[in-house]
């Protein structure tokens, strides 16, 4: 089983990050602020203009550490990574599964219903655990959400459509979000959810779901990667130059569990108010650097949390979920397995 290897964030503007000997290097203004082994990191990831030596690189990409660049709102502008490395026949294999429905149906439909079932068990928690305290008027969309999600994960297994899939796909995501506000507890009007925006966010609930989504985005197409895949070639999401299709392909079992979870979470527990966020002139709304590390280091806690894989029957970590998965997938590829066994969260 792979190791929970650690990721490194860094969201200071004025950060050096560097080399010394085996070890990764923070420094701020000069001072070390943060040192790690290079065997003991997964990936570095930088939401800011953070300077890095050409020596680190380097040696990230010797030891297979991959290093992204994104904007401090989480939106991808590079990756430095080493020689592309895995089966080329898996890949082949890959790219002959993306041209051929008849292979690509299966993981899409299994990837939909999986989707949809995760959406309704986060929606069925929330019932169980918090429904007494809803106004009826919420818990009846909330119910019957619940009631449809299922019947877009029914729909979905039976279905050998690739377009009909993403069309259930939208249906259950439009399903889902139309209750999201009744899992929100705070009783706060800066914090409604008004309806899924991408970029830009037009509210707080979306800045927040949109960098967490980044986040695991960037750990779908690791895990991908680790396992010799190409995240850019998708089986449900259609192609596009500059996309990862197969990592939003991955990501979308996990949104509901490890994502939207967390936004929850950080909200009705108030680890998170309407003063961490910043609106900018064109209506953007953005997380404050301090409200960022509140998020990253949720996100660090969160991806330790055990739980039993439905499939394999073992205890891993959450954090690992989506490298299981890859390898999942790759195993079905290569004609190991019958099917792609989806991530079912229970």
């Amino acid at each position: 089983m792979r190791r929970h290897l650690n990721t490194i964030y860094v969201t200071s503007e004025d950060a050096w990050v560097r080399k010394d000997g085996a070890n990764i290097v923070v420094e701020i203004d000069g001072a070390e602020r943060g040192r790690a082994p290079i065997h003991m990191i997964g990936a570095i990831v930088c939401f800011t203009r953070a300077g890095m030596s050409p020596a680190l690189m380097a040696a990230c990409a010797e030891a297979g550490v991959s290093v992204s660049f994104l904007t401090p709102h989480g939106r991808f502008q590079a990756r430095v990574e080493g020689p592309r490395t895995g089966n080329v026949l898996l890949r082949r294999a890959q790219y002959r599964a993306a041209d051929d429905p008849a292979l690509a149906v299966p993981f899409a439909r299994s990837v939909v219903a999986a989707k949809a079932a995760n959406q309704r068990t986060v929606i069925r928690r929330a019932l169980r655990d918090h429904g007494d305290r809803l106004d009826p008027a919420m818990r009846a969309v909330l119910e019957e959400a619940e009631l449809r999600l299922g019947d877009c994960a029914r729909r979905a297994m039976f279905n050998d459509d690739i377009a009909s899939l993403r069309g259930i796909e939208g249906e259950a995501a439009l399903c889902y979000f139309s209750g999201f506000n009744g899992l929100i507890r705070v009783p706060d009007p800066a914090l409604m959810f008004g309806g899924r925006s991408r970029r830009p966010a037009l509210d707080r609930i979306n800045a927040l779901l949109n960098f967490l989504y980044a986040l695991l985005g960037h750990d779908c197409r690791s895990a991908l990667e680790s396992v010799g895949l190409d995240p850019q070639v998708g089986l449900l999401h259609a192609d596009r130059p500059g996309r990862a299709s197969l990592a939003l392909d991955l990501i979308e079992e996990f949104r509901p569990v490890i994502a939207d979870r967390l936004a929850l979470s950080l909200v009705n527990r108030r680890q998170l108010g309407a003063s961490d966020f910043v609106i900018d002139e064109g209506g953007a709304i953005t997380l404050t650097d301090p409200a960022r590390r509140t998020v990253l280091e949720a996100w660090t806690e969160r991806k330790k949390e055990e739980l039993r894989h439905p499939f394999l029957g073992e205890t891993v970590t959450l954090g690992l979920v989506p490298h299981v998965q890859a390898q999942l997938l790759a195993r079905h590829l290569r004609g190991d397995l019958d099917g792609y066994p989806p991530f079912v969260w229970k």
